[in-house]
């Protein structure tokens, strides 16, 4: 039986072999003009109504009696978005550049239209034009994330994976290789590795397909669409350079990976200068996350929060105390900032005596490192499962936060045994109060490695932002309700 899978499987093949890589890239943005003359149009539509609707239409300016000024100033706006680099295939995947230069390149074409009419005294209806350029820009910012999502979830499926090789020594080869293979969404596809030694394959395994020195013949013998350098790629700068030379003369992306890890690009900024590439990099920010603005978040948005969920508490209370006439709450010494010990507060979501009966499912332990955890633990209640399920046993953590005993995003706290075995790298994570949610919360909570969780966290100290701190708010929603590895 033909199964969705094995027909969207059998895509990439039939794209590959119907179009070169170049038309492909062609093809994919001029799909991306499509969809962006689509949406100013739409946006045209739109604006009218507003226009028509809107009460300050007795007073404003008429619209352009001239057919032609609104489709030109369309025209000028879709060749600015490809004047400032906003169809750049290398910003497709990730980061935020794409959206800033949609913003760019809005406001330019904005500026530009406004300064015209002025000049030329030409009249144009006001409302019009700032709901225009309002609605098209917000237009041309969602299709490129809707955009994103469904790649992303292409690539989650293998389906329209870009095929890469990474070049340099075996140990920095298999750090970018387990990333990519981590963050599938990002859709490299790694065949395989170049080093600068005759190994037949890297310590996890990936095939070595040739000597950095024979870089030309192995992309000669294998259709790949990029190159990742790593540390230990070329020799000296010359080499590099003439290998920019080569690859000049070929279908193939180089990206290089600098010899820095898990810093955001936030506390990056690079400056060419006297032909050097300088990276300056800014400090970290473990400081900065334990400032007055961080403090002053927690107990704003926290009291608000508990006077919000109030009569939610009061429900899960009565629910927990209906099914056993136990303790509603659950209190556990856990570790804070600076190795600062308190009681954290949770909902009780097992049996009375969960904690003797702990030595005896050691055994069944599924947790990674030092944690602790059971996809089906017997002691967990029935209301139990339910709140757990949808971290409604979290929410008296609300009050820890309050307290500024905790974060409303931070690191997970820990308890004083798992602490007690932290080597001196993870212990930097005492470094900011624990949190209610964060990076590992939202990036697999319970499916996570023990190394994954470690990393995320000290990606979090290390590169705090209170902008950080409100993406990872609004993905933790998404999260919870979705329940991913949550038990």
């Amino acid at each position: 039986m033909t199964t969705i899978s094995s027909y969207l499987d059998a895509i990439p093949r039939q794209r590959e072999g119907a179009f070169t890589r170049t038309e492909r890239w062609r093809r994919t943005i001029s799909l991306a003009v499509s969809l962006d003359a689509i949406v100013l149009l739409l946006a045209v539509l739109l604006a009218y109504q507003v226009r028509e609707l809107s009460w300050l239409t007795s007073h404003d300016s008429p619209i352009p009696e001239a057919w032609w000024t609104v489709p030109a100033i369309a025209v000028l706006w879709l060749l600015t978005l490809r004047q400032t680099g906003a169809y750049s295939i290398r910003h497709m995947r990730a980061g935020i550049t794409e959206y800033k230069r949609v913003v760019s390149a809005s406001l330019v074409v904005a500026g530009m239209v406004g300064v015209t009419c002025y000049l030329a005294a030409y009249e144009f209806a006001r409302v019009f034009f700032v709901s225009y350029f309002l609605i098209g820009l917000g237009g041309l910012v969602v299709v490129r994330f809707l955009r994103r999502r469904v790649m992303h979830r292409l690539h989650l499926h293998g389906l329209l994976l870009t095929p890469v090789i990474v070049a340099g020594r075996t140990g920095h080869v298999d750090s970018v290789a387990s990333v990519l293979r981590r963050e599938k969404w990002l859709g490299y596809d790694v065949v395989g590795a170049i080093t600068r030694k005759g190994e037949r394959t890297t310590p996890t395994g990936l095939p070595v397909l040739g000597h950095v020195s024979d870089i030309a013949g192995v992309l000669a013998r294998h259709d790949v669409a990029a190159v990742i350098f790593a540390e230990g790629s070329f020799s000296s700068p010359a080499d590099f350079r003439r290998m920019a030379w080569d690859l000049e003369k070929r279908d193939v992306q180089m990206i290089v990976v600098p010899n820095v890890a898990d810093i955001s690009a936030q506390r990056l900024d690079v400056r060419p200068v006297a032909g050097l590439p300088l990276v300056d990099v800014e400090r970290p920010q473990a400081i900065a996350a334990t400032r007055w603005i961080k403090r002053t978040f927690d107990l704003l948005v926290s009291a608000v929060l508990l006077v919000l969920a109030a009569p939610l508490l009061a429900g899960v209370a009565l629910a927990i105390w209906l099914e056993d006439r136990g303790p509603v709450l659950f209190r556990q010494v856990r570790v804070g900032r600076a190795g600062e010990e308190f009681h954290c507060l949770k909902f009780r979501s097992m049996c009375v005596d969960a904690e003797s009966k702990l030595a005896e499912l050691q055994a069944r332990n599924q947790g990674a490192g030092v944690l602790f955890k059971i996809a089906d633990d017997p002691r967990i209640t029935r209301v139990g499962h339910f709140i757990r399920r949808f971290s409604l046993d979290e929410l008296p953590q609300l009050w820890n936060a309050f307290r500024g005993d905790m974060s409303l995003v931070g690191p997970r706290p820990a308890l004083p045994s798992e602490v007690a075995r932290y080597d001196s790298d993870t212990r930097r994570r005492l470094d900011v109060r624990p949190g209610l949610t964060g990076l590992w919360q939202v990036s697999g909570r319970s499916n996570l490695s023990w190394e994954d969780t470690v990393r995320l966290d000290l990606f979090y100290v290390d590169n705090w932002s209170m902008v950080q701190d409100l993406a990872i708010l609004a993905k933790t929603a998404r999260a919870v309700v979705g329940s991913d590895g949550a038990y």
